[in-house]
């Protein structure tokens, strides 16, 4: 007597092939790069598809009243003590710091990112306890000079290779991580600007270390101020306008269409 083996089941039409749950793709470097950079931009207020003035994203990279505040009013501080009362050291390094702890304080009672609050001061006593160990109020600025060589580096050399930063955070927030370097007039575009934040850093390291090695500390204090907010708020605004005339609005782009 013969056993009829039994019917295998049916396969369903609708069961998904086993490529269907595969997890999507890691993002490369470039994306993950972009979104870091761009979410940076984004927390400054600055991103080219809201519809900004070119005054209110200057306005918010700066960080507003309070921010251009934290930015002069430490190093304003030091440069006035100093000037009028070189020594003791101390005091006008005391000055500095405190008036960065109390807008850390503010931040931090506002409820800002940890990072944010503190990051400012960490900067501000790492200089000042420089200054201290040394005895020389020039040193007060030393870590300036290694923020200013790093920034300038990195844009440089991100220039040089083809990926400049600043294609790489507009390309993020416009949605267009890799399209802009297979367009010549952006790849370009985005060059330069990449190059000219990168003059700038180098710029300060140009006029600012001749007179750390003289020890000119009211020139340095000075100068540190005036290539400050004066020339990033420039570069922002120009930025800005480039970014907004290589990606125009869309109801831009449809208006030049017609």
């Amino acid at each position: 007597m013969s056993t009829s083996r039994p019917e295998e089941p049916e396969r369903t039409s609708d069961a998904a092939p086993a490529e269907q749950y595969a997890p999507p793709p890691a993002p490369d470097a470039a994306q993950s790069l972009g979104a870091a950079l761009g979410g940076a931009a984004q927390r400054l207020g600055i991103d080219p598809s809201s519809g900004a003035s070119t005054g209110h994203i200057v306005w918010s990279a700066m960080g507003g009243w309070r921010g251009v505040l934290e930015s002069v009013l430490p190093s304003a501080a030091f440069l006035i003590i100093y000037t009028l009362r070189p020594e003791p050291l101390w005091l006008s390094l005391v000055v500095s710091v405190g008036l960065a702890a109390v807008f850390s304080v503010i931040r931090l009672l506002q409820r800002s990112p940890a990072a944010s609050a503190l990051g400012g001061l960490v900067a501000v006593a790492v200089a000042a306890g420089l200054a201290l160990w040394t005895g020389r109020g020039q040193d007060n600025f030393v870590p300036g000079f290694f923020t200013n060589a790093a920034y300038g580096t990195v844009l440089l050399v991100s220039a040089l290779v083809g990926w400049a930063l600043i294609g790489l955070a507009a390309g993020f927030l416009m949605g267009d991580v890799r399209g802009w370097r297979t367009d010549k007039r952006k790849r370009r575009a985005f060059f330069w600007i990449t190059i000219a934040w990168a003059a700038l850093f180098y710029a300060r390291l140009g006029v600012q270390l001749p007179l750390y090695f003289s020890g000119n500390v009211q020139a340095l204090g000075t100068l540190k101020l005036v290539m400050g907010l004066p020339l990033f708020a420039p570069m922002v605004a120009v930025t800005w306008l480039l970014v907004r005339a290589l990606y125009p609005p869309k109801q831009d782009a449809d208006t030049r269409q017609e």
